[in-house]
């Protein structure tokens, strides 16, 4: 009795969870459309220069698809109770998040040897097409941040054998949005490709 009281417990409190991160992935996701329509209304008036993407964001994005993808195979090996396997993934996924955030400081580096600053210099017009690269771009870094020390914290949570083949309800959570954010980034990366 005491047990299945628990159970039904931790149920309601994982359904709790799980309704929370669905409406921050909705409010991030309204946020991104409204940051990208602001971009499109902007660049039809006028006073708009062309970036290119520095290479560096391509290189990005390859490292964020390969985290989502060490990630998935973490939450498979905790669903098959290959923890160690699982763990190792995790610490995969995680250094390869911090990688994706120093690409991207690279990526700023290349468009600033360009001359694409965050803010134009006083008298310089046309720039504000690179005020938003900038914009969109650390914004989804800010979230990256919350999402890297979500991949910590799983990662400790691991190595204390939270996880195995009953409960795998903490990686779930952190893979739903690890993936949200891979996906977020894939969709800025061809909208700033596509909408120069």
């Amino acid at each position: 009795m005491e047990t299945s009281l628990i159970n039904e417990q931790r149920l309601r409190q994982e359904k709790a969870i799980r309704n929370m991160m669905v409406l921050g992935l909705f409010t991030i996701t309204m946020l991104f459309a409204g940051l990208t329509s602001a971009y499109v209304v902007r660049r039809n008036g006028g006073d708009w220069f062309m970036i290119n993407l520095p290479p560096m964001f391509l290189v990005s994005t390859i490292v964020i698809l390969t985290s989502s993808i060490a990630l998935f195979f973490s939450q498979w090996a905790f669903k098959n109770d290959k923890l160690s396997m699982g763990s190792g993934l995790l610490a995969l996924t995680t250094l390869l998040g911090i990688g994706f955030a120093g690409t991207q400081f690279m990526g700023y580096q290349e468009l600033m040897a360009g001359g694409v600053f965050l803010v134009p210099a006083p008298g310089q017009t046309g720039m504000t097409s690179g005020s938003f690269i900038y914009l969109l771009t650390l914004v989804h870094l800010a979230h990256l941040a919350f999402g890297v020390l979500s991949l910590i914290y799983t990662f400790v949570m691991s190595l204390r054998k939270r996880y195995n083949a009953s409960n795998t309800h903490g990686i779930r959570v952190c893979s739903i949005y690890w993936h949200f954010l891979g996906g977020l980034w894939i969709y800025l990366f061809l909208f700033l490709t596509i909408f120069k």
